[in-house]
């Protein structure tokens, strides 16, 4: 099958904030709006971090607090695959008596892909196989823990400001009668001038409480730098004691030039998130909590509730010539779809990138339900639906192939493409029903909905 494998060939246009064509396996389904959802008009919400190492599960504050890193596993500083602790036994003295000496066992880090240990970097090895290791301290700390305190500070004051400017706008709408008849007006009069009201903004601080400033130094430029090492244009290079432009990218700290400066570098955590629809905010995805699971409690899927299109054979395109294409059509719901296809009109807004005019079948398709057991079934009774062999080239369970004609327009380099409106019947059996006076049976009628479709059939042929 032409798509199986690029995805990209056949696009739908998803009508959101923007107008966004994906395919469809990379798109939501949004039941309770009834219209397709990509990951640019919905709201991405972190449910948790985890490590995908150990596994293990921490919340938001614990995972900010340690820079969304784990304590407990590494990555290898040159090839970036997890390290793993070794054993081994090493001589060491006898505490009683120093002139024996016994065998010890000692843990160190070692990668399996590039054989690269702690060692290497003189790390000194564990008696322990547990608790954290040797790292090297950045000079810099105390410069950018206080770079950082400095704009904390300034943040706080920004926001004090803001908050405050949007009180003093609702202290002008009030009504004098309401604040003389509770005695604001007698109570903003004994205020200090200039002082924030805490009973109101609660932004200040406390009588006598002064706030402390924070205070930096700023950057200077040096006139004078460190000179090059004299053997530096004629000592011969060896590329292995080089690092890469990721390795020190790797560790931005640090920038080691040498491969005897590197040193493992705790592992980055992932997370588990959750997407909802900004127009209704439905959930459409949400995973299991636990990190070894990877079942999702809710996943609305574009592929399990739109008819999916996808190319089986082109033939040889030519310019201004006819040609047929077969498509074939999926239904992935359990109940029987009726589908109708339309070319896009000359004026429409949607149709942008079609290189070619298509001609579409007039019939309604129908597509039979999906049925999981019915292809090992044997003596289960095939339906007829008298489909017209010009039309429909085979049928198989909830899947038919049928033809379009397409007249390549433009002689040029590109792909031929074409598009078209592809309009289907759902049934939503599980929205909750809304009350009515026909009762429950109104949230299983039949909608209609729309979308539009776009081909990549590939180039024309010489």
């Amino acid at each position: 099958m032409a798509s199986l494998l690029q995805p990209d060939r056949v696009v739908y246009l998803v009508r959101g904030e923007k107008r966004i064509r994906a395919p469809l396996s990379q798109l939501y389904f949004c039941r309770y709006c009834s219209e397709l959802r990509s990951l640019e008009c919905v709201s991405h919400e972190v449910d948790s971090h985890y490590c995908p190492s150990c596994l293990e599960n921490m919340p938001s504050a614990e995972a900010k607090l340690k820079k969304n890193r784990c304590a407990n596993c590494f990555d290898c500083p040159c090839c970036m695959h997890t390290l793993s602790t070794r054993a081994t036994n090493i001589p060491a003295p006898v505490p009683d008596d120093p002139t024996k000496t016994a065998m010890k066992k000692a843990y160190y880090l070692a990668c399996g892909f590039c054989r690269w240990t702690s060692r290497d970097v003189g790390m000194a090895d564990k008696s322990v196989a547990s608790g954290g290791w040797q790292e090297p301290e950045n000079p810099q700390t105390q410069r950018i823990n206080k770079l950082i305190e400095y704009y904390q500070q300034l943040a706080h004051r920004e926001k004090q400001d803001r908050d405050r400017k949007k009180m003093a706008r609702r202290r002008q709408c009030m009504p004098l009668a309401f604040s003389e008849k509770y005695g604001l007006g007698t109570r903003l009069q004994r205020q200090r001038s200039g002082a924030p009201i805490s009973s109101l903004s609660g932004l200040s601080l406390k009588e006598g409480e002064e706030q402390k400033e924070i205070t930096i130094e700023p950057a200077l430029a040096l006139d004078e730098v460190e000179p090059l090492p004299e053997d530096c244009y004629t000592r011969p290079i060896s590329l292995p004691e080089v690092t890469t432009l990721r390795q020190r990218l790797l560790q931005p700290d640090f920038q080691p030039a040498g491969a005897s400066q590197l040193h493992p570098r705790h592992k980055h955590l992932l997370m588990k998130r959750s997407l909802r629809c900004r127009k209704c905010e439905h959930n459409l995805s949400k995973p299991e909590f636990n990190p070894t699971s990877i079942k999702f409690k809710i996943q609305l899927v574009a592929v399990s509730y739109i008819p999916e299109v996808r190319i089986m054979s082109i033939p040889n395109l030519r310019n201004m010539k006819e040609s047929q294409v077969l498509l074939t059509l999926t239904n992935p719901v359990e109940n029987i779809t009726h589908v109708t296809l339309a070319p896009c009109e000359d004026e429409d807004p949607d149709d942008i990138n079609s290189t070619a005019k298509v001609m579409v079948p007039s019939k309604e398709l129908v597509l039979a339900g999906k049925d999981a057991a019915a292809e090992y079934d044997e003596l289960a009774e095939p339906q007829d639906f008298q489909d017209d062999p010009d039309v429909v080239a085979f049928r198989k369970s909830n899947k038919i192939g049928f033809f379009i004609k397409v007249i390549p327009q433009k002689e040029e380099d590109a792909d031929v493409t074409v598009s078209f409106k592809i309009r289907h019947d759902f049934r939503n059996l599980a929205a909750p029903a809304r009350p009515s006076e026909e009762g429950a049976d109104a949230a299983a009628e039949a909608i209609w909905l729309t979308h539009h479709v776009e081909l990549r059939l590939g180039p024309l042929a010489p």
